[in-house]
Protein backbone atom coordinates (compact mmCIF):
# COMPACT_ATOMS: atom_id res chain seq x y z
CA UNK A 1 0.00 0.00 0.00
CA UNK A 2 1.35 3.43 -0.90
CA UNK A 3 1.84 5.95 1.85
CA UNK A 4 -0.02 9.21 1.35
CA UNK A 5 1.72 12.46 2.17
CA UNK A 6 -0.13 15.63 2.97
CA UNK A 7 1.27 19.11 2.82
CA UNK A 8 -0.63 21.17 5.35
CA UNK A 9 0.56 24.67 6.01
CA UNK A 10 -0.12 26.11 9.41
CA UNK A 11 0.30 29.80 9.86
CA UNK A 12 2.97 30.50 12.43
CA UNK A 13 1.90 34.12 12.73
CA UNK A 14 -1.53 34.80 14.24
CA UNK A 15 -3.89 36.61 11.89
CA UNK A 16 -4.36 40.18 13.06
CA UNK A 17 -6.58 43.00 11.91
CA UNK A 18 -5.72 46.57 10.97
CA UNK A 19 -5.56 47.54 14.64
CA UNK A 20 -3.01 44.80 15.30
CA UNK A 21 -5.46 42.70 17.31
CA UNK A 22 -6.59 39.11 16.74
CA UNK A 23 -10.24 38.60 15.79
CA UNK A 24 -11.16 37.60 19.35
CA UNK A 25 -9.98 40.98 20.68
CA UNK A 26 -11.22 43.21 17.86
CA UNK A 27 -14.43 45.24 18.11
CA UNK A 28 -15.01 44.74 21.86
CA UNK A 29 -17.94 47.18 22.01
CA UNK A 30 -20.01 45.48 19.32
CA UNK A 31 -18.94 42.05 20.58
CA UNK A 32 -20.25 42.79 24.08
CA UNK A 33 -23.51 44.22 22.75
CA UNK A 34 -23.97 41.18 20.49
CA UNK A 35 -23.29 38.71 23.30
CA UNK A 36 -25.65 40.43 25.73
CA UNK A 37 -28.41 40.64 23.14
CA UNK A 38 -28.12 36.96 22.21
CA UNK A 39 -28.15 35.85 25.85
CA UNK A 40 -31.14 38.03 26.74
CA UNK A 41 -33.19 37.89 23.54
CA UNK A 42 -32.00 34.96 21.45
CA UNK A 43 -30.00 35.07 18.23
CA UNK A 44 -33.05 35.47 15.98
CA UNK A 45 -33.91 38.79 17.71
CA UNK A 46 -30.42 40.29 17.44
CA UNK A 47 -29.74 40.23 13.72
CA UNK A 48 -29.02 43.99 13.48
CA UNK A 49 -26.50 43.88 16.33
CA UNK A 50 -24.88 40.73 14.94
CA UNK A 51 -24.54 42.37 11.53
CA UNK A 52 -23.04 45.50 13.14
CA UNK A 53 -20.38 43.34 14.80
CA UNK A 54 -19.65 41.55 11.52
CA UNK A 55 -19.31 44.92 9.77
CA UNK A 56 -16.86 46.06 12.43
CA UNK A 57 -14.78 42.90 11.97
CA UNK A 58 -14.80 43.37 8.20
CA UNK A 59 -13.60 46.95 8.64
CA UNK A 60 -10.66 45.49 10.58
CA UNK A 61 -9.83 43.35 7.56
CA UNK A 62 -11.22 40.01 8.70
CA UNK A 63 -13.26 37.78 6.40
CA UNK A 64 -16.60 37.07 8.06
CA UNK A 65 -19.50 35.10 6.56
Amino acid sequence: MAEKKYNAKVSEVPIVGKSGKKICCSCPTTKQARDLCVVRNGEENCKDIIEAHKACLRSEGFTVK
